[in-house]
């Protein structure tokens, strides 16, 4: 589970940076690293932007499933 954890943080990450660069410098890191122009897909990128779109999925599942660890020390500090 904690690869795939890290798998789903790198993945988000490359899709954040990937974004923020889209707005504010007009560059698309993943067609860059495709060997694709600026707003130009391929097969190849289509999976990139794929998998980012399913590891966002995933970590929204993972905050929703996960209880929350203030609420959870928070109740053991009054239990004590």
């Amino acid at each position: 589970m904690k690869t795939l954890n890290l798998l789903a943080a790198v993945l988000l990450i490359v899709g954040g940076l990937n974004w923020g660069l889209v707005a504010l410098a007009e560059f698309d890191l993943v067609a860059w690293i495709t060997g694709q122009e600026f707003g130009e897909t391929s097969a190849l990128s289509r999976i990139v932007y794929g998998l980012v779109g399913l590891a966002a999925v995933y970590g929204i599942t993972q905050l929703i499933t996960r209880p929350n660890e203030s609420t959870r020390s928070r109740s053991a500090s009054a239990a004590a």
